[in-house]
């Protein structure tokens, strides 16, 4: 259990760390300056890497070898894909999905 001023003290860090990381861009790329080309080029590659790293971490618990063999996950990509050809709109889809692989799990793989 922390006391008062441990408390006190932790929400002061959490608020100087935020405070940092959401002025420290302004302060090294300020408007005046061109922003550098390795910061454009981090821009237009790490949204495609973080979506990769968050299918591969979505996947790493699924087991093709026991029941139910990763169905529900097969079948919520499958309407992520159609949704998607079907409306081209990436909230949709995503939501979609989770909506089909929560009712699978919930009703026919429970």
């Amino acid at each position: 259990m922390l006391t008062s001023s441990q408390m006190l003290l932790l929400v002061a860090m959490v608020a100087l760390g935020s405070a940092i990381t959401r002025f420290l861009p302004f302060v090294l790329f300020p408007d005046d300056k061109p922003t550098p080309p390795y910061v454009l080029y981090l821009g237009t590659v790490l949204p495609y890497a973080v979506i990769g790293l968050l299918v591969v971490y979505c996947f790493k618990g699924v087991s093709l070898s026991a029941a139910p063999y990763g169905l529900p996950e097969a079948v919520a990509v499958g309407a992520i894909f159609l949704l998607h050809l079907w409306k081209k709109n990436t909230l949709l889809s995503i939501a979609g999905g989770t909506a089909v692989y929560m009712l699978l799990l919930q009703t026919v793989f429970s």
